[in-house]
């Protein structure tokens, strides 16, 4: 049985100002959810993560696999208005955020699209929401926002003016990021660059641990 509710990514609200995007809700299936969540991966660190680094298996593992098939990429395409088939997907996953994660910012130009999958179970906080944004230094003047809820979607087309971003928040925050980038060069170039990044973070986290 399909993971992954594509009436509900067709059914999102789609919007073109002030760049292209939609948001929706349920495109997780709800008896699959329990699952997912017992399957997420156990990510200690704060951040976005590629695959390469985890363990992925189990409905988890499952989901991951249907987001890389033709039928996940129609759907958001379809919605979003945009053909993504001819590019590659990089698919990362953030289990906790930082204060300083978040902030306002447009994707590379190497990215072409991205979509969010949200999977918390529940979120009271006013902050850690995504938000489509006006501009590039202001919270407070967004035009749509969408609570990271389990089976919360948002996709955007990346743009010059493509500003979003979500208020700081410290905590668990579960999301599945696709993006479909211009080349497999270019999910090279990025895995390579996280790879080091994480590399030289734990080598200082070991430093300052034989120093204390």
């Amino acid at each position: 049985m399909s993971i992954l509710n594509y009436d509900a990514i067709r059914a999102s609200d789609t919007r073109h100002a002030p760049f292209d995007f939609f948001m929706g809700k349920g495109v997780l299936r709800e008896e699959q959810i329990p699952a997912l969540q017992a399957s997420f991966p156990d990510i200690k660190q704060t951040g976005f993560h590629p695959l390469s680094q985890m363990k992925v298996e189990g409905a988890f593992g499952e989901l991951i696999s249907e987001i890389k098939g033709p039928e996940f990429t129609a759907a958001v395409s379809d919605t979003l208005g945009t053909d993504l088939r001819p590019y590659p997907q990089l698919i990362t996953i953030r289990k906790v955020s930082a204060a300083h994660e978040g902030r306002i910012h447009c994707d590379s130009e190497s990215k072409i699209a991205t979509c969010l999958i949200y999977m918390n179970d529940t979120w009271d906080s006013p902050d850690g929401r995504f938000r489509v944004l006006k501009n590039d230094h202001d919270f407070s003047d967004y035009v749509a926002e969408a609570s990271p809820e389990v089976g919360a979607i948002v996709a955007f087309k990346r743009a010059d003016h493509s500003w979003h971003g979500h208020t700081p928040y410290v905590g668990e925050r579960r999301v599945v990021q696709i993006a479909w980038v211009r080349s497999q060069a270019d999910i090279d170039r990025k895995n390579k660059r996280h790879n080091l990044s994480t590399f030289f973070k734990k080598l200082f986290k070991g430093e300052k641990a034989e120093a204390m």
